[in-house]
C-alpha cells in the first residue's frame, strides 16, 4: 500500500502518545528531569481545581500528552519507547527520581542497547540507545540471555 492517510504538521509526529495519570504535573517534572526536555508550557490547561486536562512534553518530534485522572476515569499509563544517547545514564536518572528498573541495560540486535523502567505513574518505558560495533547477542534458544523477555514478562504479569 503506497497511499497513506497520515499527515503531520512540519516538525511534528503523526502519532503521539496520551496518558491518563494521577499527578500529571509530577509526571511532567519527571520526564523533563530524566530526559532533559522541557514542557510545552502553552499547552498546559489546568481546570479550576488545579487538575490538568491537558499538558504535553516534546521528546524529539513526538509530544507525550498527559492529563490528570478525573473521578470515574481509570488510569491509562503508557507503554513508551524512546531513543536516548545512553540508556544506562537515563535509567540511573530515572531511578534517582523513583522509577523501578525492569530490564538492566542489555545488548540488543542491530547494534543497540535496551533498558526498561517503570516510572512512579505506572508508565513502562523502553530505552534504546545506539551501540555502534556492538555484536548482536545470541538468541536464548542458542544459549543467550533471555532477560529481554523474562523481565518484561515478569513486570506485565505483576500488573
Amino acid at each position: 500500500m503506497t497511499d497513506t492517510m497520515l499527515v503531520a504538521p512540519d516538525g511534528a509526529a503523526a502519532l503521539n502518545p496520551f496518558v491518563i495519570v494521577d499527578d500529571a504535573a509530577g509526571l511532567i517534572e519527571f520526564v523533563c528531569e530524566v530526559f532533559g526536555v522541557t514542557e510545552t508550557v502553552a499547552a498546559r490547561t489546568p481546570m479550576p481545581d488545579g487538575k490538568l486536562i491537558h499538558a504535553q512534553v516534546r521528546l524529539g518530534t513526538v509530544d507525550l500528552m498527559m492529563v490528570d485522572r478525573l473521578d470515574g476515569w481509570p488510569a491509562r499509563p503508557g507503554l513508551l519507547q524512546v531513543w536516548v544517547r545512553d540508556a544506562a545514564e537515563v535509567l540511573a536518572r530515572a531511578v534517582a527520581r523513583g522509577a523501578v528498573v525492569v530490564t538492566e541495560p542489555i545488548p540488543f540486535y542491530g547494534e543497540t542497547t535496551l533498558a526498561r523502567m517503570r516510572d512512579p505513574w505506572g508508565d513502562l518505558w523502553w530505552l534504546w540507545s545506539p551501540a555502534p560495533g556492538q555484536p548482536d547477542p545470541a538468541p536464548p534458544w542458542e544459549g543467550g540471555d533471555d532477560a529481554v523477555f523474562t523481565t518484561l514478562d515478569a513486570v506485565l504479569r505483576a500488573g
